[in-house]
């Protein structure tokens, strides 16, 4: 089953939500951050795959304080658009976003032990979670960009992080991933020999087989420290 949620975060601002629940009692909930495309199809398909899982899944629209209901695909038309809308989120004042992942974080946290799970842009939120916001048990980022710039290597998690890069990433150097894996030994990173955006079947960079294991390693993550 599927519902709509609306948040508020701290400074009353109201964002809706995406939410997937599993058949049964959750084992727990993961707040599942999009990419620079809005919460589009592929994220709702990844909410509804956790609660397949058996955990809540809620996907916040981290786009809201800059523009509602953005969906987008992947021409090259919807990345320039998303790439504006993420400079423009990351250009609010502080703490900005991080209120509304933090608001999807406390919603979550009635369902049991919260992990955050993101991917592309969602995944470099979801590393400024681990290492900012309390509540949180577990995170998975996802090809998260620009994790490996220095002011990002130099965080600190407050929670356990698994960390998926792929070695054919044009956005994500591998030199800077294996910096950031060096520095960051309590952060478990899996590199595998794919592209950015691997995990998504509306992106030419898919990969199947990679995106299964990355997903089978994600799961075990979570019942590891969610369960």
């Amino acid at each position: 089953m599927t519902t709509d949620l609306q948040l508020t975060a701290a400074d009353g601002f109201s964002l809706p939500a995406y939410v997937a629940h599993p058949t049964g009692k959750p084992i727990g909930a993961i707040v599942v951050l999009q990419e620079i495309f809005g919460v589009n199809a592929h994220i709702r398909a990844v909410a509804n795959s956790y609660a397949a899982h058996g955990y809540v899944a809620i996907a916040p629209a981290t786009f809201h304080r800059v523009q509602a209901e953005v969906n987008l695909g992947y021409t090259p038309d919807d990345i320039s658009a998303g790439i504006a809308l993420k400079a423009s989120v990351e250009a609010l004042p502080a703490p900005g976003v991080f209120q509304d992942i933090a608001a999807a974080v406390t919603g979550a946290a009635q369902f049991g032990k919260v992990g955050v799970v993101g991917y592309c842009w969602g995944g470099l939120l979801a590393w400024r979670a681990a290492c900012t916001l309390p509540g949180i048990a577990a995170v998975v980022p996802y090809y998260g960009g620009g994790m490996t710039a220095p002011a990002e290597v130099a965080r600190t998690p407050l929670c356990p992080v698994l960390a998926h890069f792929g070695e054919q990433d044009h956005a994500i150097p591998l030199d800077g991933v294996l910096a950031f894996q060096k520095l960051q030994t309590g952060v478990r990173v899996e590199i595998y020999p794919a592209q950015h955006g691997f995990n998504c079947d509306h992106r030419g960079a898919f990969d199947p087989a990679v995106a299964l294991l990355a997903v089978q390693r994600t799961l075990a993550f979570f019942a590891q420290h969610l369960g």
